[in-house]
């Protein structure tokens, strides 16, 4: 397991990362619930300027060491608490996704918890499913990244019993 795993507060130089890491076609295909138009940054902008001022949402950075990995958030959809996040293509498979997770769930204490996965990102479901998110549902919706209808899990955490 990767050991210097971190997570801060989302800064204002950290966007411009993210919007980079947002542009890799093979990260948008496994995401598939992207922006209409990844390459635009002005939108990109806006988005994260509408995420940054709702006090409703928690943001943070993922770190590996002093590198920015990615982001982790969580945000109100559907009248149900979620999390969602997004790590660069560079550090995939190295178990920063499973750990930033797991730092994160020691910061949000709210649950039961929800996340959503296409079903044929296994990655992405192995990671939820390791830090304790069991499937509870299915649903579809049109995914611009992939052009077209997807298929999806919702997972759910319980509380601690």
């Amino acid at each position: 397991m990767v050991k210097e795993i971190t997570l801060r507060p989302v800064e204002g130089d950290d966007l411009a990362i993210f919007f980079e890491q947002q542009l890799d076609p093979v990260a948008n295909y496994m995401a598939a619930f992207t922006s209409e138009d990844s390459a635009d940054r002005e939108a990109f902008d806006a988005h994260w300027a509408k995420i940054l001022g709702d006090d409703r949402t928690f943001n943070r950075t993922i770190l590996l060491g002093r590198q920015v990995a990615g982001h982790i958030a969580s945000f109100e959809r559907f009248g149900q608490p979620e999390i969602g996040y997004w790590l660069g293509k560079a550090f995939w498979g190295k178990g920063i996704a499973t750990q930033a997770l797991a730092l994160f769930l020691g910061e949000v204490t709210a649950r039961p918890l929800y996340a959503r996965a296409v079903k044929d990102n296994l990655a992405s479901i192995r990671v939820l499913e390791k830090c304790g998110f069991k499937v509870v549902g299915e649903d579809s919706g049109y995914a611009h990244a992939r052009g077209g209808d997807v298929e999806e899990y919702i997972l759910k955490l319980e509380a601690d019993e």
